[in-house]
């Protein structure tokens, strides 16, 4: 399984010509950013845990297509409050996207499952039944 990677980001070429000027305090913070994962492999299956707390497992989407799994969120909250004579508005917005090239020959795509407990999400990426270690046997002599 190969982790696809993308850079939709252009901003380090900038960074670099503002920090010289500027220092770093010309950035704004940033909430998103990419979750850490783990690829965990075993006789019948893949899992990929993705560290991703803070958020509903309605907030994921998760797809196959072209032996390419995506998964993605997106999530926004609206906070305002009210003080003395005006009002304080903040938005958050956060997303990511993680894809993985999944090996056609390996990966069972139509029984592919997710579950998302104590900020973990877990996708199981069960392999095809030809693929699997077959347990030992013996054979007779006739």
């Amino acid at each position: 399984m190969t982790l696809v990677r993308t850079n939709n980001e252009w901003y380090p070429t900038v960074n670099h010509m503002f920090n010289d000027f500027f220092g770093d305090s010309w950035q704004m913070p940033r909430k998103a950013s990419v979750p850490a994962i783990n690829v965990i492999e075993n006789g019948d299956a893949y899992a990929i845990e993705i560290a991703a707390p803070g958020y509903e497992k309605t907030d994921f989407k998760l797809n196959v297509e072209n032996e390419v799994l995506s998964i993605s969120v997106e999530k926004q909250e609206e906070n305002a409050s009210e003080e003395q004579t005006y009002a304080r508005r903040e938005f958050s917005y956060s997303s990511f996207e993680r894809k993985f090239s999944l090996p056609k020959e390996q990966i069972d795509s139509d029984k592919i499952e997710a579950t998302y407990e104590q900020g973990i999400l877990t996708v199981n990426l069960p392999k095809r039944e030809e693929i699997k270690p077959k347990p030992a046997r013996a054979i007779e002599i006739h």
